[in-house]
């Protein structure tokens, strides 16, 4: 739930666009949001470390760590942010964080949904907000 003290105190603030990764814009984002009316992160996915290397390897999809480690930052959900942190102990998944599956997940699923939902007239991506690679074109 979103703090409404926060709402007053960033009500007029500016809007700021931040470029970077790894875990300097996650921080940067984290005292950014406490003062920016919007807030807008762009984020380098070149990680090839930890679970984002396996993932990247064995999917061939962007890495996702940095963009998980963004969105915690950005969130103003505990749960969301503690779930999307949590790392699986054992198994194939050991390791894993569990927003970086989700992360990788979401695209392909939506993608399938979206191939068989109806989208309005002249529209010819999804939403603003969506994740994708530069190079790759909306189909």
């Amino acid at each position: 739930m979103a703090d409404p003290s926060r709402q007053e105190e960033v009500g007029d603030g500016p809007s700021v666009v931040a470029l970077g990764g790894g875990h300097g814009l996650a921080a940067a984002l984290q005292a950014i949001r406490r003062y920016a009316k919007d807030v807008t992160a762009v984020v380098s996915v070149a990680d090839d470390g930890g679970s984002s290397g396996r993932l990247r390897r064995a999917l061939d999809v962007p890495a996702p760590g940095d963009l998980r480690k963004c969105l915690v930052a950005l969130s103003e959900d505990a749960v969301w942010a503690t779930a999307f942190e949590h790392r699986f102990a054992g198994g194939e998944l050991e390791g894993h964080a569990l927003g970086n599956l989700l992360i990788v997940g979401w695209p392909r699923r939506w993608a399938t949904s979206a191939r068989r939902s109806r989208r309005p007239a002249g529209s010819s991506r999804p939403s603003d907000g969506c994740c994708r690679r530069p190079s790759t074109p909306w189909r």
